[in-house]
């Protein structure tokens, strides 16, 4: 892994600019990789203290982005063209955290895989495949 087109710090500022409303952290950028952290609230949260699926779901989005952007910059236009989830089992923490890996990129999408566990466990929650399409 090389060097990203912006840091970590870089990456969580345009996410607290861009979407006022988010607390995920990027703890690690580098080219074709990230690492986002989110402090589970009660609005992430299902009965029994299982992190919920769309809340999973939106941490697989934002580190594929994450990733995108490690790649090419702040690219506030590439959006989601598909993403694919297989929910392995529950994600149960105060935290949940998704690491982004680039499988490809090309012209017009990249394709990012992530694995999404809480914070601290060694077993995998879900595992998604990200499609971003890219600017022209």
């Amino acid at each position: 892994m090389g060097m990203s087109k912006l840091s970590a710090a870089q990456a969580t500022d345009f996410l607290s600019q861009a979407f006022p409303h988010t607390t995920i952290q990027v703890e690690e950028l580098q080219s074709g990789h990230a690492l986002i952290t989110l402090q589970a609230g009660p609005t992430h949260l299902r009965p029994g203290g299982y992190i919920s699926g769309p809340t999973q779901m939106a941490m697989a989005d934002t580190a594929a982005y994450m990733v995108v952007m490690s790649m090419l910059g702040v690219t506030p236009m590439a959006v989601t063209s598909n993403l694919n989830i297989h929910f392995l089992r529950p994600c149960v923490g105060e935290a949940v955290q998704a690491v982004g890996t680039l499988l490809r990129i090309g012209k017009r999408s990249a394709v990012v895989r992530v694995d999404v566990r809480a914070l601290g466990s060694e077993k995998q929650s879900s595992e998604v495949t990200v499609t971003y399409a890219l600017p022209e």
